[in-house]
């Protein structure tokens, strides 16, 4: 049984990660778009720049359409909750956060699936055309992104015989070698496809624009505002650092904390700013280097990242 001393450990890192999510999530969307402003010749906002953004709304008149219902108002919410509960026992500072033993790939992967389906449902309550053209497209592109993170992850919970993230990444230190085996690079390509595709970046979907025709993320946000649109790009920003900061700690694990204490802590933390304004950093070059794909060819894309992690998988049975 854990000491009392443990158990508090354990609890303040939970919450330094959720802190770090919540804060690091919107200057990480602010870094991305400096990134692509300083590459296209423009000198850009700040990068604190959506943490301000996030003051003023918050500060902004709640509205809310005439026929929407309670499902319109949580689904904001739910989407904030169930990202800061990932982020509170996802091993993403150490590998043991306070209900670490919880954080099965399951339970992360359709934790992130519940925000997207009520964010879809809120604005389908609208009862607008944008509203439900964009959670048309959005759980569409869902239906398969999802299922390609959790065979994604799956592929690299065979090596370690545990489906726990802290297991796994705990097995990734133990043999370094395998972070260089075929399952992990395929899977590798199909979490990178997953997180363009759950997080509304180019080439699935454009984040600057509004033009109806291409549009899915911010079709289905038109109707929030005030308070609620606040949280909706919290959120949002928060699951975009959830989700680099798994893909820097299951195939880049250095620097995660294993043993207590603070210096190891201050160190993990280091590590993981450090990797993730990386990643975030490739990832607007890419955005800069690419177009955007019509509608209708994101699903061949989606199937592709769901067909590297079947033979992720496979590869990792195989090799097993």
């Amino acid at each position: 049984m854990r000491s009392d001393w443990s158990v508090v450990s354990t609890g303040a890192i939970s919450l330094l990660q959720v802190i770090v999510v919540v804060v690091g999530g919107p200057l990480l969307v602010g870094l991305m778009r400096k990134v692509r402003c300083r590459l296209e010749g423009r000198v850009g906002p700040p990068v604190r720049q959506p943490l301000l953004d996030l003051r003023k709304l918050a500060h902004r008149q709640r509205m809310r359409p005439e026929r929407a219902s309670w499902i319109f108002l949580l689904a904001p919410l739910i989407l904030v909750a169930t990202t800061v509960v990932v982020a509170a026992i996802a091993p993403l500072l150490a590998t043991d956060p306070a209900l670490g033993w919880s954080a099965d790939l399951f339970t992360i992967v359709y934790l992130l699936l519940l925000g997207s389906v009520v964010l879809g449902l809120g604005a389908l309550d609208t009862g607008t055309a944008f509203g439900g053209m964009g959670a048309s497209r959005a759980l569409t592109i869902g239906a398969v992104a999802e299922p390609a993170l959790l065979v994604s992850i799956l592929a690299l919970s065979v090596p370690a015989r545990s489906s726990n993230l802290a297991a796994i990444i705990t097995t990734s230190r133990a043999h370094p070698l395998l972070l260089a085996s075929p399952e992990r690079l395929l899977a590798l390509a199909a979490f990178v496809i997953v997180i363009v595709a759950e997080c509304g970046r180019l080439p699935v979907d454009n984040p600057s624009t509004h033009l109806e025709l291409t549009m899915i993320h911010e079709a289905m946000i038109l109707e929030y505002a005030g308070t609620d649109l606040a949280l909706v790009q919290l959120g949002e920003s928060m699951r975009l650092a959830v989700l680099i900061s798994l893909l820097a700690d299951l195939f880049l694990p250095w620097g995660i904390a294993t043993g207590p204490g603070p210096a190891h802590l201050a160190i993990s933390l280091i590590a993981l700013v450090a990797k993730v304004a990386v990643l975030g950093t490739v990832l607007a070059v890419l955005e800069v280097a690419m177009a955007k794909l019509r509608l209708f060819r994101v699903p061949e894309l989606m199937a592709g990242g769901f067909v590297l992690s079947v033979l992720a998988v496979v590869s990792a049975l195989v090799l097993a």
